[in-house]
């Protein structure tokens, strides 16, 4: 009896720690999640959403509209560039300095270290602002730097403006992968890269061998928060470009924005944009985790 009530109180002690995290999950992630879901498969535009009649099931009209919008494939292009210079440029180069700091390759370890991270202390908005300014603008530094070498050089509005975004992302946010990569390259056992180093290994047989096998699993986190971070973009591309001009430089984030709160809106294509993230980031997380178990080592 005495053990019987004994688990009884620790189920409800588990239950009563559990249960106000739970409650905050379920009404701020899981329903807003489920709820837009159900609004992009229905009509409902605006209006009271209790009212009878306001939400009426359409099935996957918006998904079909979506798949007929020749935006809405410019802004998956874009997101795709983001995904790409997120994936295979921050975490390299974030590994790649991280390992050089690391390694005592370089003096003034501290200084470098703070001066990688220091764009992610500023907040994007004024990041944004100044790139705006020095990139997308009829009296940009950029284009006097153009007019140096090519004096007829004149500034066209749309022309290749995601390169300077994908340029300030670059710029913007390798600072956290840095820290990340350091923090976890200095958990490995030194005595093991010495002991290599004894038995005639090189620096690169050191580092394919040991060390890349023993960050495998803080390469995979990496890669899912550049994917999940990628696919969220929004301020800094908004500041820079609000998406244009002619949504040459939007995102699926920006363009969901548009579609629901600019000009006539349009709750069910919005919601359908949200829910075609979601599942892209899922399948390229899943991918990633595919990837993973395939490649890395022990």
């Amino acid at each position: 009896m005495k053990d019987s009530l004994a688990k009884k109180e620790e189920r409800a002690s588990y239950i009563l720690l559990v249960a106000p995290a739970l409650l905050v999950y379920l009404f701020v992630m899981a329903f807003p999640t489920i709820f837009s879901v159900v609004v992009s498969l229905s009509s409902y535009n605006g209006g009271n959403i209790f009212q009878s009649g306001s939400i009426r099931i359409t099935g996957f009209k918006a998904y079909t509209e979506i798949l007929k919008d020749h935006y809405f494939f410019m802004a998956l292009r874009n997101n795709i560039y983001i995904v790409l210079i997120s994936v295979f440029g921050q975490i390299p180069l974030g590994f790649f300095l991280a390992y050089i700091l690391s390694r005592g390759l370089i003096k003034a370890v501290d200084f470098f270290q703070s001066m990688i991270y220091l764009p992610n202390v500023i907040a994007a908005v004024i990041i944004g602002i100044l790139f705006k300014r020095f990139f997308l603008s009829s009296n940009s530094v950029w284009l006097e730097i153009q007019r140096y070498f090519n004096p007829a050089a004149e500034y066209i509005p749309g022309r290749n403006a995601m390169f300077p975004i994908l340029i300030v992302i670059l710029w913007m946010y390798t600072g956290i992968y840095v820290l990340i990569f350091l923090a976890n390259l200095q958990k490995i056992d030194v005595s093991i890269i010495e002991a290599s180093k004894i038995d005639g290994a090189s620096e690169m047989q050191t580092l394919r061998y040991i060390i890349l096998p023993a960050l495998s699993g803080v390469i995979v986190t990496t890669a899912i928060l550049a994917i999940s971070g990628s696919l969220k973009s929004f301020d800094l591309i908004f500041v820079m470009t609000e998406g244009g001009p002619a949504y040459t430089t939007s995102v699926l984030s920006i363009y969901m924005y548009m579609r629901a709160f600019r000009g006539a809106p349009n709750y069910p294509i919005a919601n359908a944009i949200s829910t075609i993230m979601v599942v892209i980031c899922f399948l390229l997380i899943g991918l990633t985790r595919f990837a993973e178990k395939r490649f890395s080592g022990e």
